[in-house]
């Protein structure tokens, strides 16, 4: 049986934030949320997270993981004292426990995987993942015997200045068999520099301790400040950009840009400098992103083009272009050979097949269908002070400049605004509509 806990009380304190350290985003996740991910296909049986600074943050954000027992430990008071507090959560437990940190989010499942099987092939009582590091500044030195058995884990403040200069360190994450481990957990003390309760104290107090190297020491790194945090996203920046260069997708600067995970993207993808796509994206074929745009959680189909533009939770059918300075705003569907052009805004709507809105537009609430053209500075008044209203044009329609649609309304087929107008009631198909006031012209005098 398998156990996993993470802790995740710490307050962060270097990272000078209001939010806990461990809710920090890299790449669209939290750092707790990377963690999570990579359990899944470990199959626990349990899995247990350690809470305590601004607790009620750290559950709500994972209210959507399933089968998470949540852990107080008040007040923090080091990583042996936080193990202590699952004593009455896995009483009776028989198995393995496995000991990760919420603030070590570039863990890999592959790695996790070998060093459980590396633990029961050694049938040790504790193996921990270590690492080699030219500057180990910061991590607990690792010291073992002429047989390669770990004798002890001496944290960097408790370091004689010999003893600093140990390479081999400990990565803190560990694989327990929980009930040796339990039967010496009451044993830890406080007698040291920092008057905390230390996990690594348990190694020295185990029948039989190793440790196993990971090959990228990078993949341990734990995340103190923002100085940390921005290393962990470089290196994930880099690694996404890099795949995706080799999958058929081109960065004109990829510095400049950001992925996330979760999105991919087809073959003959430009991406030019400052674009950043977030949370699930699908990039079609051929699209062609930016200069300077952001796409969130949206779908463009093959041969979009989004230029200087803002594309938030919509779905963009083939051969449209989006830009430049457009927002595409959530719910909103634009279909195939469409054109949104500059300084337009569309929410919530449904623009058809051809339709072009090509500049200085709001279209809300809406549904537009095919071949329409809207002229420049038309607004759908979707807003009565209330409640928002529904503006409808059907196909071929034409609306001349800086027209206000009223709605709730109804415009039919074939239908034609001249400029200037302000339409408040429905207008059938195949008509010609000029509502605006007369001019009034009168010479001036001095």
């Amino acid at each position: 049986m398998l156990a996993i806990a993470i802790l995740a009380a710490g307050k962060g304190t270097r990272m000078k934030s209001k939010l806990p350290k461990v809710l920090h985003h890299l790449a669209g996740k939290s750092l707790i949320d990377r963690v999570l991910s990579c359990t899944h296909e470990l199959k626990p049986n349990r899995r247990l997270i350690v809470v305590g600074h601004q607790s009620n943050l750290v559950e709500d954000s994972l209210k959507n993981h399933q089968d998470l027992d949540f852990v107080l430990q008040h007040p923090q008071n080091g990583t042996g004292h936080a193990i202590q507090q699952l004593s009455q959560k896995l009483k009776g437990f028989n198995g393995e426990l496995l000991v990760l940190n919420g603030d070590v989010p570039l863990i890999r499942e592959e790695t996790l995987k070998s060093l459980l099987k590396f633990h029961k092939e050694s049938n040790a009582s504790v193996t921990f993942l270590s690492a080699s590091l030219d500057i180990p500044t910061g991590y607990g030195r690792v010291f073992t015997d002429e047989s390669g058995l770990v004798k002890e884990i001496i944290e960097e403040r408790d370091c004689t200045n010999e003893q600093r200069k140990t390479k081999l360190i400990n990565a803190g994450i560990y694989c327990f068999d929980w009930q040796q481990l339990s039967d010496v957990l009451d044993s830890l003390s406080n007698q040291n520099s920092q008057n905390e309760i230390y996990l690594t104290d348990t190694i020295s107090l185990l029948k039989k301790a190793v440790h196993f190297e990971v090959d990228n020491p990078f993949e341990i790194k734990g995340i103190n400040d923002r100085f940390q945090l921005s290393e962990c996203e470089h290196y994930i920046q880099e690694k996404l950009k890099s795949l995706w260069m080799s999958k058929g997708v081109s960065f004109v600067d990829p510095i400049s840009c950001s992925l996330s995970e979760d999105s991919t993207f087809g073959i003959d993808v430009i991406i030019e400098p400052q674009t950043h796509v977030r949370g699930k994206c699908n990039i079609g074929n051929g699209c062609h992103l930016g200069p300077g745009s952001v796409i969130t959680n949206s779908t463009l189909a093959e041969n979009v083009l989004a230029s200087h533009s803002f594309i938030n939770e919509a779905t963009i059918e083939k051969n449209t272009s989006i830009g430049p300075f457009a927002h595409i705003r959530p719910e909103s569907n634009i279909s195939k050979n469409s054109k949104i052009g500059n300084f337009v805004e569309i929410k919530k709507s449904f623009i058809g097949e051809g339709t072009k809105i090509n500049h200085l537009s709001y279209v809300g609430d809406s549904a537009l269908g095919k071949y329409i053209n809207i002229g420049a500075g038309t607004i759908t008044a979707n807003f009565d002070g209330k409640n928002k209203h529904r503006t409808i044009i059907d196909d071929y329609s034409k609306t001349g400049a800086n027209s206000v649609l009223v709605a709730p309304i109804k415009i039919g087929s074939h239908v034609t605004i001249g400029a200037g107008s302000t339409i408040s009631k429905d207008i059938p198909d195949k008509s010609l509509v000029v509502e605006r006031s007369k001019a009034i012209i009168r010479t001036k005098t001095d």
